[in-house]
Formats: C-alpha cells, structure tokens, sequence
C-alpha cells in the first residue's frame, strides 16, 4: 500500500499528551473536511509550541495528505449531548470518550473543529480504514514575531 508508513505513522507515534481523540499510547488519523480546517488546526498546535518558548521565529512546511475513508464513523457535530468534548482548552474528556468509543469497536470520530468556525474534522481510530494516502497542496507557515503566521501556498 503506497503511503503506509504515512499511515501507520499516525498510529504509532502519538504526542505524549494525546490528542483530542487519543491519549499518548495509541495516535489516531487526524484530518478535516476542508484544507483552511487543516491550516486552522496546524496554526493553532504550531503556536502553542512557540507560545511555550517565547518565540515566534520559525517557517514550516505543511504538506497537505489526502485520504479516502469507508466505514461507519459516530458523528458528533451539532449534537448538543457531545460539547462537553469540544473544549478547545482540554482534551481530558475528549480522551475519555476515545477510550470508550474505541473499546467498543469505533472506527472513529467526525467532529466540529474547534480552531475553525464551520469546519469539520475526522479522527479515524482504525489504520485500514485510511485508503488512497496522496499528496495535496504544500503550504509554508512563517512566524516572524508575531503568533499569527503568513500562510502561503508552495
């Protein structure tokens, strides 16, 4: 399968803290419906990073991977019972219902993003269930002083 390191990748080497959808034992495929979704989630975890070091001085390549998804994923957008998921400072319950979801045989999750208005996102628990792994656009994220980058497409 092309790609499959990509993918396992995703799986293999997850942020200590976890993500929204995964603690720091098991990773998820993190994507989002639409590109400025992706950026907005990328933007805001880059800036976090310099945010902890006092330094916005830094250019960053992005390449955007696309992906074909089949299965049944539980959808919790504009499902009032799930915000208590979507908080934007904390993934401690996020991460809960990861664990549940994912003991009881989830594939995963479709989510609103929490960095960008109207997005939406899609936390895949199951590496075979991410199929067709391509490249998309490229873009470079530059700090240069400020927390808010100059997004161009490369």
């Amino acid at each position: 399968m092309p790609n499959f390191r990509i993918i396992n990748a995703a799986y293999t080497y997850p942020r200590p803290e976890g993500s929204r959808f995964n603690d720091g034992e098991r990773g998820a495929w993190y994507c989002a419906f639409e590109v400025e979704t992706s950026l907005a989630e990328i933007t805001f975890h880059k800036t976090v990073e310099y945010q902890e070091i006092d330094r916005f001085d830094d250019s960053v390549t992005y390449q955007v991977m696309l992906a074909d998804f089949t299965g049944p994923f539980h959808d919790i957008r504009a499902v009032e019972a799930f915000e208590q998921y979507l908080d934007p400072a904390s993934y401690i319950e996020s991460q809960k219902l990861a664990t549940d979801l994912l003991d009881s045989g989830s594939m995963g999750i479709i989510y609103p993003s929490v960095r960008h208005p109207s997005g939406t996102c899609l936390a895949c628990f199951r590496p075979a269930l991410v199929g067709n792994v391509r490249k998309g656009a490229a873009y470079r994220l530059t700090w240069a002083g400020s927390p808010t980058p100059v997004i161009e497409t490369i």
